[in-house]
């Protein structure tokens, strides 16, 4: 494959498959925090190797955290420092990895030291402030080292200075990356923390994940509703997770890509070890494929989809804010559609790896097609139209490349620009895409 372009044939006569794609970027990501905060050792089996989880493991260490990784075994051997961080100063790097930034400016935030948390250039353009603000507000020291609101930062840790039970809140329109960073790093504080999101983004499907996992190892969040102001969570202070050994789920977001390919070729595609008792929100999008016509069953090897023979399947009128990840693959799927479909509830896309909502209108109208952005800017209407071939420009946005190289399955003369961009979190996709659907 060249590193910088990726031509696709479309298959003559595809075959249905199965297929093995790596552990979850989220459940990896939030493992490697509340392992390395337990209080002993842990192991987590099935984990992903990608820059995402790469990124994440390296400050850890930087931090003094005893971890060891094996991509053979994919495992990860982690040490709990038990709460507090050996290394009370230290320079860490978050690369492009959004999880990793709002994970770690709390877990500095709320830990006994000075610290500078770096981040690559893509990262620096991504916003920081909601979780600043709201760290800011228990009279934490963060000084923006570029830009307001935007990586670089110093932090200035509060550990020894929060002795009461701080209460914040945080705005979770943006991302809610914010409210999990907070929620698993309140248990460092001697009593720990009281967070409420704000905004109107109802999305939770990632904050359900935080809950569970941290339920997992050992630390409760409170919940409590009040009518008109939402939930409030109460994270237990001076408490740690306790260690484990732990298996990562498959990758939903990166299975998503092969059941759509069952859509477009009318082939069965079954990702092993994908069930539907999975924490994870993308579960919504397979799911959803059953009103294309698809048949979705739950086998043991694990989620079979079956495509329409046809080929043919109606648009859809669909809401998306609990699994947006799969915005552009939904929309390369209404691309072949007989009808148009209507994307809901995704305008925080906007701020992601890259403007995903522009990019995703850009490619289409590179492609012959026809999309736009709906009415009040949070949603997107593609109609059907006659394609053509071109080359597909991906932002350094892994989903980008991931869900656009399916155009190329019905559509002569597609080319993805820069695919190593998936090695953010699926660093062999174009291996598995050309194994299985050339």
């Amino acid at each position: 494959m060249p590193s910088d372009c990726y031509k696709i044939t479309p298959p003559r006569c595809p075959d249905s498959f199965s297929v093995t794609v790596p552990g979850s970027k989220s459940i990896t990501n939030r493992a490697l925090l509340l392992a390395a905060l337990s209080d002993g050792a842990c192991t987590l089996k099935n984990a992903l190797f990608s820059s995402d989880s790469k990124a994440l493991i390296t400050a850890l260490q930087e931090l003094g955290i005893s971890c060891t990784a094996d991509e053979t075994l994919k495992e990860i051997n982690i040490v709990g420092c038990n709460g507090s961080l050996p290394n009370q100063s230290a320079t860490v790097n978050a690369m492009s990895a959004g999880t990793a930034a709002r994970f770690l400016t709390a877990l500095l935030a709320f830990s006994d030291g000075i610290y500078t948390l770096d981040a690559s250039e893509q990262m620096k353009k991504r916003p920081m402030a909601p979780l600043i603000d709201a760290l800011r507000s228990l009279g934490i020291s963060i000084t923006p080292l570029g830009e307001e609101g935007h990586l670089p930062l110093r932090i200035e840790g509060g550990q020894k200075k929060l002795t009461t039970t701080p209460a914040l809140s945080v705005s979770i329109d943006q991302s809610s990356q914010f409210l999990s960073a907070l929620m698993m790093t309140g248990v460092l504080l001697p009593k720990g923390l009281t967070v409420t999101p704000t905004g109107s983004r109802t999305a939770m499907s990632y904050v359900h994940i935080t809950e569970r996992m941290m339920k997992e190892f050992g630390v409760s969040p409170m919940l409590t509703s009040q009518e008109n102001k939402g939930t409030t969570y109460r994270i237990p202070g001076d408490v740690s997770y306790h260690s484990r050994n732990y298996y990562i789920e498959p990758d939903l977001s990166g299975a998503c890509y092969f059941y759509a390919a069952a859509v477009l070729l009318g082939i069965s595609v079954t990702v092993t070890g994908v069930h539907k008792d999975s924490m994870q929100g993308d579960l919504r999008f397979i799911l959803a494929l059953e009103q294309f016509g698809c048949t979705v069953t739950d086998t043991p090897e694990g989620i079979c989809v079956t495509g329409p023979e046809t080929k043919h399947y109606p648009g859809l009128d669909i809401t998306m804010s609990d699994f947006s990840d799969q915005t552009m693959t939904m929309a390369v799927l209404a691309l072949f559609a007989d009808s148009p479909t209507h994307i809901r509830g995704v305008g925080h896309i906007r701020s992601q790896e890259c403007d995903r909502m522009t990019a995703t209108i850009n490619e289409i109208k590179r492609l012959g097609g026809d999309a736009k952005e709906d009415e009040d800017g949070t949603g997107l209407i593609i109609t059907p139209a006659t394609l053509h071939g071109a080359r597909i420009e991906t932002y350094d946005d892994h989903r980008m490349a991931m869900a656009f190289s399916l155009v190329g399955l019905r559509v002569e003369g597609v080319e993805i620009d820069n695919p190593s961009c998936c090695k953010k979190t699926f660093e062999n996709y174009f291996e598995l895409f050309g194994r299985y659907l050339a």
